[in-house]
């Protein structure tokens, strides 16, 4: 595995043509082999950095990340430029990720009414989430292997342009099947932001940066989770759900815009792979050969099963079972939302470099299972009669232990797919998102009247990404060889 102590210029200061890798660490590695240290793109010695400081370098193509305006061999306008062009992309990877809590999030509220509009049952109207979800999902496993083959940005920008139109008309959808099936549409070309900003980030990350990295990402999309609910709350003072779709593909609009102008290709034509289907495919199966990235995979997809649990049920727990307005069920999501967000940067400001990326993700997944479990004794009430400050509370430890479970299995996993980062991207990406798409259902399927579904969900997803953990990952078998570790 490789080394996640650093990025990938502390490990290798080998100048290339910036037309092809660098010199290979290990040649004979694979997508399960250990030592897998693949030299950026680019020249990976022209800042003349200290060694000893974790660096990033950029593709050909893409000026290099931010770097301290002190770094010798950096005139300070030069680092000025690269702090821009940094921060720049930062934020519009933020932006890509930052579209499924929107597409999602904004709707949440909105749940209820659309019931009552389109006189369609509950559990109908949740697999309009299932369908997004699922949509997502299967886009990506498509969207991934293209972005292998032409690169980044094009299959971006004509997944951006789908997703407008599909938003657009969700907009006017007059039948509950009419609203699922383009709902599976935007799914599907939404997509494409998914899959291809991990995508980005492994071009540009490696190691202890790479998990630093996902964890600014949640920041900035973090803040879609949180405004969202309150943007839909209110877009349904003055309309119905139906403006709610009007609003997202403003938003479309506008992130297609952005891209198109500012986000670069980030993968050389000398790395992209020019096999077809059958290539796509024998990639994949080799990707899922390797115990250990399959072992994060299902981890971090179970996980997010858990956290997906309580996106489709919590606008009817909240608002039906516990009698909140969708104002403060708006409110309570976006301080669930904001304990994520604070996690998330406590781990990657704190937390990792200083213990290693399994044993935060152990610490993680481990407060999942107390919380998960702590709800589903609430909701069978073997505590009496909760309210919903309790209910609340619970939810929220549960969500704020995201921070500390989704950005290290992602790292951990892509650390070990250099050579493929769309297709890794794409099966880490599908698998949450169908695991997601599973439990979405289950969680109402006794009813608007209980919150014990939900629960009882969360409780089995966290236990079997705990055991998947264990199990596949054997975090101890590695743990001598963390970088990160203590």
């Amino acid at each position: 595995m490789p080394d996640s102590g650093g990025s990938r210029s502390q490990r290798a200061h080998i100048p290339t043509s910036g037309t092809g890798p660098g010199a290979d660490a290990n040649p004979g590695a694979g997508p399960g082999a250990d030592g897998d240290l693949t030299v950026p793109h680019g020249d990976a010695g022209a800042l003349a950095v200290d060694p000893a400081a974790p660096q990033v370098t950029a593709p050909a193509g893409l000026p290099d990340p931010p770097v301290p305006a002190e770094a010798p061999g950096l005139p300070g306008p030069a680092a000025k430029a690269a702090r821009r062009t940094g921060l720049l992309v930062t934020l519009v990877l933020g932006g890509l990720t930052a579209l499924p809590p929107l597409s999602m999030d904004m709707y949440l509220p909105a749940l209820p009414a659309v019931t009552d509009s389109l006189s369609a049952p509950a559990a109908t109207i949740q697999l309009t989430l299932t369908a997004c979800l699922a949509g997502m999902a299967l886009g990506q496993l498509v969207v991934g292997p293209m972005s292998d083959r032409w690169g980044r940005r094009k299959p971006l920008l004509l997944g951006m342009v789908v997703y407008v139109l599909a938003t657009a008309i969700c907009a006017l959808a007059p039948t509950a099947e009419l609203l699922i099936g383009f709902r599976l549409l935007q799914g599907l070309a939404g997509a494409a932001g998914i899959v291809i900003a991990r995508a980005v980030v492994r071009d540009l990350y490696d190691g202890v940066e790479m998990a630093r990295f996902f964890s600014t990402l949640m920041l900035i999309s973090g803040v879609a989770p949180i405004i969202a609910p309150l943007i839909g709350g209110q877009v349904l003072r003055v309309t119905d759900w139906r403006g709610i779709f009007v609003v997202l593909t403003g938003v479309g609009i506008a992130l297609t815009l952005v891209v198109w102008k500012w986000l670069h290709e980030t993968l050389p034509p000398a790395d992209r792979h020019t096999g077809g289907v059958t290539d796509a495919l024998r990639t994949m199966r080799g990707l899922l050969a390797d115990r250990v990235f399959t072992g994060y995979m299902i981890a971090g997809g179970l996980a997010f099963a858990v956290l997906f649990a309580y996106i489709s049920a919590s606008p009817f727990v909240v608002q039906e079972i516990y009698g909140a307005s969708p104002q403060t069920f708006s409110l309570l999501f976006g301080l669930n939302s904001i304990g994520l967000i604070a996690v998330g940067q406590i781990n990657g400001k704190l937390l990792v470099g200083r213990f290693s990326l399994d044993k935060v993700l152990g610490f993680g997944l481990a407060v999942i299972v107390l919380a998960a479990v702590a709800l589903l004794l609430m909701t069978t009430g073997v505590f009496g009669e909760a309210g919903l400050v309790p209910v609340a509370a619970g939810l929220f430890v549960l969500m704020s232990a995201m921070g500390l479970a989704m950005p290290n299995t992602n790292a951990q996993a892509l650390m070990r797919t250099k050579h493929a980062a769309g297709s890794a991207s794409a099966l880490l990406g599908t698998s949450s998102f169908l695991i997601g798409a599973v439990a979405s259902p289950l969680v109402g399927i006794a009813g608007e009247d209980t919150a014990v579904p939900m629960a009882l969900v969360q409780v089995v997803c966290a236990v079997a990404a705990v055991a998947c953990f264990l199990l596949l990952c054997r975090p101890w078998q590695r743990a001598g060889r963390e970088a990160g570790g203590l």
